[in-house]
This record gives structure tokens, sequence and C-alpha cells, in this order.
């Protein structure tokens, strides 16, 4: 999946000019904690966040500060090294961005001009659509050799027993040794279907039918 088909492209941007207090304003009625700041060219020049704001406010021990400082404009506390993205870039490559660089949100550019913004709340909803946990389904994890071709070999069994499987992942095992299988099904009874993982030697870690388990 790739940035643009994520990303916001209705975009609330302020200019450098504007005052904190209506980025402050902005923020309050639509909801958000990031807002681009562009030029008339619609090119990106600085980024206002929520933490800006909060960073260089007055304390509440000097109120009377206050009003003067709402009053400054933007520039005065935006950020302006910033990272971007393209809207060709992939989902997970920017998920990585996020995550290293300990930012909320990625302005994605296009021949100089601001045509998205992606937050770490789109991130979050589109592992949610990916994965599938949005829709009813049952869990299957299984741990199986860490080599080529098993994610073919266990989804033939869920073919067999014509279970449509909604989402599978794999991720590491503590041993290197092995790798962890994670399968959504569409189907309430798994009990067949893990009977016959179990039947072919697969160890089934999740839902635990033995009888200790019940």
């Amino acid at each position: 999946m790739i940035v643009r088909q994520i990303m916001k492209q209705d975009i609330i941007t302020l200019r450098s000019d504007d005052p904190i207090s209506l980025a402050l304003a902005s923020m309050k009625k639509n909801k958000i904690r990031h807002i681009p700041i562009v030029n008339e060219a619609n090119q990106l020049v600085g980024i206002v966040t929520e933490r800006d704001v909060k960073d260089a406010s007055p304390s509440i021990f000097q109120l009377e500060l206050k009003e003067d400082f709402l009053n400054k404009p933007i520039k005065k506390i935006m950020s302006t090294n910033l990272i971007t993205g393209h809207p060709l870039d992939f989902v997970e490559e920017v998920a990585a961005i996020l995550i290293d660089n300990r930012i909320g949100c990625l302005p994605i550019l296009q021949d100089h001009q601001l045509v998205g913004l992606i937050t770490e709340s789109d991130l979050l909803h589109t592992f949610v659509k990916l994965t599938g946990a949005d829709q009813p389904a049952s869990h299957i994890e299984i741990k199986v050799p860490n080599k080529a071709g098993m994610l073919a070999e266990v989804a033939s069994i869920f073919l067999k027993r014509k279970a449509n499987i909604a989402s599978a992942l794999i991720y590491p095992d503590t041993d290197e040794k092995f790798k962890i299988l994670v399968f959504r099904i569409q189907t309430i009874n798994v009990t067949m279907i893990i009977n016959d993982l179990k039947a072919e030697g697969y160890q089934v870690l999740s839902p635990d039918m033995s009888e200790n388990a019940r």
C-alpha cells in the first residue's frame, strides 16, 4: 500500500505570519494536532503542532504575557527542519520514519507542493484495516519452522476446509529457527481446522484448545 491511498488531502494550512491564536483555534475547531504552514505558492515552509504551542507558551505564573504570546506570528514557534514524504512512498516505510524520528505526522510533497498529510492515527487505522481486525473473524497463531514455503503450506490446510483468510501476518519467534504465522479466518468454528493443523505436526499457539485451557 502506498501513501497516496491513505493520506489526508483536504488539509488545513496556515501562513507563517498568521497569529498563534489562529493556530490554536483551528486545532480546537477541527480536532487536529498538526498544521502545515505554507507560502503563497502552497510550498511547505514549516509545521506547527499542539506541542510546539504548549512548549513555547508562558507558564501559569506569567498570565500577563499570554495575550502577547498568542498575537505573535506562527513563524516564531513553527518547526522548519522538516521530514517529508512522497505520495508513492510505501506506508510501512512512512510508519518507520515516524517511529524512528518520534514525530506525529508527515507532510507529503509532490513537485515541491504540499499535497497531503499522514498522521499516526492514519497509520493505526490502516493497520487495523490491513489486519482485518475491524471485521468478524477467528484468530489463529501457528509456530512454524523459519523456512521458505511455510505460509503456502499452512494456507493449503485452510483451503481444504474452504475457510477464507481475511488476513495473514508473519513475525519472528524468540527462537530464530521459528516464526509465527497469524491468520484471521472468516469462520466461527475453528476446531476442525486446528485439528487438521495439529495432525500435520504444526504447533497451534492460539486458540489453545487443550483441556487445561478450558
